[in-house]
């Protein structure tokens, strides 16, 4: 059976059609409180009704809390670069042309200004999602600069918004039902979709809604608009005016219909909205997006995944986890770990993305699934999210593991670097991220789904560097990203100083105060070629173990320094579905080979290999950072973000059973999972000697007879042609 169109593909046939789901930076319940802008006002405000909203909800303390965005500054590297560009595109693009669509449907002069194109245009069913995200994006660069003139331009946009919010409340046509009713359209939509109208007759109502809620939410939390707020919660009075009756299965049918009942994150901005203004609606409303029937299935591990579009609901999730800091539910805590390791265990490739087609496949299926059209920017956006909530419930590195991979080589790389189109015209960003061989990745989106989470993506890098203890007595440390922490209830300020991605020593110097504070280093799982610490040029005696934290303990003091050493290893990672499939990395960095073929092209490692068992034996530095060679063709860092075709994966061919230049000519067989002989070997490296490699040859050759894989006369040759390799590689 045939797939239903995917919104890209549409949007190629012609502009003015749908989109996908974003999400974005949550508050968490430490957050809606502390992670307004420093101008900001009270957590008081004004209902639509003028009453006085209450305070706030009772917040659960979370083990580990984020640091408020304008706290952290990022320092010169790869990611300030990009994050440039972006800031760029927020100071530029006209307000008027992102209001064109809200003030036409409020029947306000437009003011001459076009709509932004894409799935933002006039008549668009998916128009004012963008608009939400472009709130997010100049928030998020007002927070992190404090320009007055983004401030004056978010300041500007939520004025706008009001005046057209009350605009529909007075005279719209038709009149909403509720006067806290903001949208780019009528509400004709919503009402369609409750009777349960297919996509693309109407889009993703909720979406859309949710887009403009979490916008305006970031206006308030960043940017210190009191108005946001105002407008925010009179969208949430107006989501349960029309939800909160509707009957329970009413609404589930609604969320299981493909992208008419995609939602986004709305569970997660009512859950936001709640612990800011602590209304009961809001948080009932938050319940009214349960999709209770893969909600279920999560919570009890059961995985039901294939099939389903993938972004429409991994955001979700993020939701389940703040309805569980609100209700205590378990089954929503649980859903969210059981469906975040559905995803990264067996559906992520190598770059951190998921989903062909925006699609979730089959359990495992990433070899058969590599073509131009995977890993849709938006649902990489939705997990890293989710994996930072996951972590703020329970730090396990696991979750920052799969941050740090996404960041870097999904993310980082979603931007198109200086040189192509003006970034003041549009956000120059991915939406599919090819895998397969030979393609290319395409940049533009402006008006689309990853067009908007791209605006953000950029203007964000900091939000997980540090994390800190609930009770203030340890900084996390979780991404090796120049940066400075400001830390004003400690009087800290600590500078880190590197050239991340490329490898290089990482240096913390605490600049400003001290005290007694443990300082959590993470240590990667890619850090196997290991990793040393020095406080003020003293090594330190802590194990650091991959994928841990290594912790610091002492009563710190201005000018301390702490050298952070993890040298990169070149490394394979094979696909789950087929070994022979396989990406390179340096480190945390993805290479991809630069090749138009399309098809695999063949690597073979083994015959260089000497007793250390090293790829760095068989592939050849270049000369730049993270630049190498190998069958002729130049090995690149993936985040470099160029035009050239590339291969993310390519066909390990490693047919004989070869030590150096000895060739003893039997196959080199396979057992069940995939594995070859000279695999199994090699995973044993480094040898000491070579009668330690001799032997390990003949212990696995004798398992290889035992299972019939070699015969007795294979496995003498095999034995015979060991003490090819050198200890040393041979120019």
């Amino acid at each position: 059976m045939s797939q239903p169109p995917t919104r890209r593909g549409l949007l190629r046939l012609a502009a003015g059609t749908a989109a996908a789901v974003p999400l974005a930076q949550a508050i968490t319940p430490a957050q809606a409180v502390t992670g307004a802008a420093p101008d900001a006002p009270g957590i008081a405000g004004t209902a639509p009704g003028g009453a006085a909203m209450a305070a706030t909800a009772a917040a659960p303390a979370l083990p580990v809390q984020p640091f408020p965005l304008g706290q952290v500054a990022l320092g010169d590297g790869a990611f300030r670069r990009k994050r440039d560009l972006m800031l760029d595109y927020a100071r530029a693009y006209p307000a008027d042309r992102i209001l064109a669509v809200f003030r036409a449907n409020a029947g306000l002069d437009t003011r001459g200004a076009r709509p932004p194109g894409g799935w933002e245009t006039a008549d668009g069913n998916l128009r004012g999602h963008y608009g939400g995200h472009f709130l997010t994006l100049v928030a998020q660069a007002y927070a992190d600069t404090r320009e007055a003139a983004l401030k004056t331009k978010l300041d500007h946009l939520v004025s706008a918004l009001g005046e057209c919010r009350q605009a529909l409340a007075d005279h719209g046509s038709p009149r909403p039902s509720h006067p806290g009713y903001l949208a780019a359209y009528p509400e004709t939509q919503f009402v369609l979709l409750e009777s349960y109208t297919t996509y693309p007759t109407i889009w993703a109502p909720y979406y859309t809604c949710h887009k403009i809620m979490r916008g305006l939410l970031d206006a308030y939390t960043l940017g210190g608009n009191a108005q946001a707020l105002t407008l925010a919660s009179g969208m949430g009075d107006w989501v349960h005016s029309r939800l909160g009756a509707l009957p329970k299965a009413q609404l589930e049918r609604m969320w299981s219909i493909y992208i008419a009942g995609e939602y986004g994150g709305m569970n997660e901005v009512l859950a936001d909205l709640y612990a800011l203004t602590g209304r009961p609606q809001h948080l009932a409303a938050a319940r009214c997006f349960d999709n209770t029937a893969l909600l279920d299935a999560c919570a009890e591990d059961r995985d039901i995944l294939e099939g389903r579009h993938a972004n429409q609901h991994i955001p979700q999730f993020t939701g389940y986890l703040r309805l569980y800091d609100h209700t205590g539910e378990e089954r929503y805590a649980a859903a969210a770990r059981n469906f975040w390791d559905m995803v990264t265990e067996s559906r992520t490739y190598s770059l951190g993305g998921t989903g062909q087609g925006e699609m979730f496949r089959a359990r495992g299926a990433i070899a058969a699934t590599l073509d131009d059209k995977n890993a849709e920017t938006c649902a990489t956006y939705n997990m890293l999210k989710l994996s930072r909530q996951l972590f703020f419930h329970e730090p396990d590195p696991v979750y920052m593991d799969h941050y740090e991979r996404g960041l870097t080589n999904h993310i980082l790389a979603s931007r198109r670097d200086a040189g192509g189109a003006p970034s003041t015209s549009g956000p120059e960003v991915t939406y599919f991220v090819g895998m397969g061989p030979g393609v290319v990745r395409e940049y533009g989106n402006i008006g689309t789904c990853c067009g908007g989470t791209g605006m953000e993506n950029h203007t964000k890098y900091q939000d997980s560097v540090y994390f800190r203890s609930a009770d203030g007595d340890a900084l996390y440390v979780n991404l090796y990203l120049a940066s400075t922490l400001r830390w004003p209830e400690k009087g800290l300020v600590v500078e880190q100083t590197g050239d991340y991605p490329a490898e290089s020593l990482r240096t913390l110097v605490f600049r400003e105060g001290g005290g007694p504070l443990d300082l959590r280093l993470r240590v990667p799982s890619w850090a196997t070629g290991g990793f040393t610490v020095t406080v003020n040029g003293v090594p330190q005696r802590a194990e650091a173990v991959p994928g841990s934290y290594l912790t610091l303990s002492r009563n710190w003091r201005r000018g301390d320094r702490v050298d952070v050493s993890a040298p990169y290893r070149l490394r394979i990672e094979r696909a789950l579905d087929d070994p022979a499939v396989q990406s390179l990395f340096h480190g945390p960095v993805l290479l991809v080979a630069r090749s138009a073929a399309t098809g695999f092209r063949a690597f073979s490692f083994y015959k260089d290999f000497t007793l250390r068992g090293d790829l760095a034996d068989a592939i050849d530095p270049e000369g730049r950072p993270s630049h190498f060679t190998t069958h002729g063709l130049t090995l690149a860092p993936f985040h470099l973000a160029d035009d050239a075709r590339y291969h993310a994966y390519f066909r390990r061919a490693e047919p004989v059973v070869v030590f150096g230049a000895t060739d003893s000519g039997v196959p080199n067989r396979a057992r069940g999972d995939g594995l070859t002989f000279l695999d199994v070997l090699w995973a044993q490296a480094p040898f000491a000697t070579s009668a330690d490699l001799v032997r390990a040859v003949a212990a696995l050759a004798d398992l290889w007879v035992s299972e019939g894989r070699f015969t007795r006369v294979e496995r003498d040759r095999v034995v015979a042609a060991a003490p090819g390799v050198s200890q040393v590689r041979h120019a």
